[in-house]
């Protein structure tokens, strides 16, 4: 057991997935033993609710200026974060506003604020996507977000009327001094505006992949609500996305400043009802994922029996625990197919497995492509129209293994 990274309080053991390398880690040939393995536990709090990982890589090891994750290389992101972006202008700005994001990534979001001449600034780690944001003209701190830095900002910018993430708050551990930099950093009347991953989701969805080292946090509202009241602060309101596999949008503000909506009490309260307060979901959940590793591997090995091509689709972060935890290299998956320069020509981390440009699955279709991007499913398999018209078909393994016809 150990100490919840939120309240201190002793954490009980949910699931362990063994030894992984950095999720977001693609790597040359010649780096394969150089690679480093780290033990993915994870672990719920029965004070505080919150399902966390309960060892933790060093932050520098996986946000650093070889991180291969830019986000403007999707569409249906972009278009998200302007909408996200836009509705954040009309809500929450009061006159001459200043927006902060913490882990802005390569300013797919705030490239809406500076296009607004809106004063902003930007808080990524990892200098090679920080970079490319300052290339778009957007004003980017190549940082971690915490206490220190965010009383930094304020000196240099003054107060801001929102404070956003995307996400990135779970994936900081170092949650009370985030918390403690917001509290210094907001107007009287201004808001903390963050969306992750919901735990809801995941667990009745068995969607296991979403759990790798840069999630330390599986947030519910409950557990948000928690964390907000030990520096000051309440959930506002909680607006369900249908991004990244099923996310939350979460608005805090000081107690007291704003009205809360009724939407937060309803939400706590199906979480009560689906048993996101109690250890017993969790242990279940571990039981539903051992499940699907073995329904997985099942179908994969019977495919191969069959003499059939399988072939990856989308060489995500998600993909390191699917292929890590069942044990799914080369002699499974041909390639992995993904349209990241900076992923194509490496190999996925720890299973070692090809990442090849998009061209490579046009050019000869397989039988079958383990869709790895699920989050994006239904976009793409409706776009692969030429790959199902040569008989191609996708595996899916979220809600369940199977494969779509």
């Amino acid at each position: 057991m150990c100490n919840c990274l939120v309240c201190g309080n002793k954490v009980e053991h949910v699931i362990s997935f063994g030894d992984m390398p950095i999720a977001n880690g693609f790597l040359p040939e010649d780096m394969f033993e150089k690679e480093k393995f780290y033990p993915l536990d994870v672990g719920f709090c029965p004070t505080c609710s919150m399902v966390q990982l309960t060892k933790l890589v060093d932050k520098e090891d996986m946000f650093n200026e070889n991180y291969a994750y830019f986000a403007s290389t999707s569409r249906r992101m972009v278009e998200h974060f302007k909408k996200f972006a836009y509705w954040v202008m009309e809500t929450y700005l009061s006159e001459d506003p200043f927006v902060v994001e913490i882990g802005s990534n390569d300013g797919i979001m705030l490239q809406n604020y500076a296009k607004e001449n809106i004063k902003h600034v930007g808080v990524e780690p990892s200098e090679n996507v920080a970079q490319a944001a300052r290339e778009k003209g957007i004003n980017t701190l190549s940082c971690f977000f915490d206490k220190e830095n965010a009383q930094k900002i304020k000196a240099e910018y003054g107060e801001a009327d929102v404070i956003a993430g995307t996400n990135v708050m779970c994936h900081l551990p170092y949650i009370r001094s985030v918390f403690d930099g917001v509290t210094s950093l907001l107007k009287p009347q201004g808001v903390l505006i963050f969306e992750d991953p919901y735990v809801g989701d995941i667990v009745r969805r068995t969607s296991y992949d979403q759990i790798y080292d840069e999630h330390a946090f599986y947030f519910s509202v409950s557990s948000v609500s928690y964390l907000a009241g030990m520096h000051g602060l309440e959930v506002i309101d909680a607006l369900p996305q249908n991004v990244h596999g099923g996310s939350m949008r979460y608005i805090l503000a000081r107690k007291g400043a704003r009205d809360v909506s009724d939407r937060v009490r309803e939400i706590m309260a199906n979480e009560e009802k689906q048993g996101l307060k109690q250890l017993s979901t969790y242990q279940a959940f571990a039981a539903n994922v051992a499940q699907n590793k073995e329904d997985l591997l099942t179908l994969l090995k019977r495919l191969k029996a069959e003499g059939k091509r399988i072939v990856g689709y989308g060489a995500t972060s998600k993909s390191t625990t699917v292929l890590n935890y069942c044990g799914i290299g080369p002699e499974y998956i041909e390639f992995i197919s993904d349209t990241t320069p900076i992923k194509q020509g490496k190999y996925t981390p720890g299973m070692h497995i090809p990442v090849k440009p998009y061209e490579a699955f046009v050019s000869d279709y397989p039988e079958y492509a383990l869709l790895f991007a699920w989050n994006h499913g239904e976009e793409i398999i409706a776009n692969e129209t030429a790959f199902k018209d040569a008989g191609g078909k996708f595996i899916l393994y979220v809600d369940q293994v199977r494969v779509d016809e």
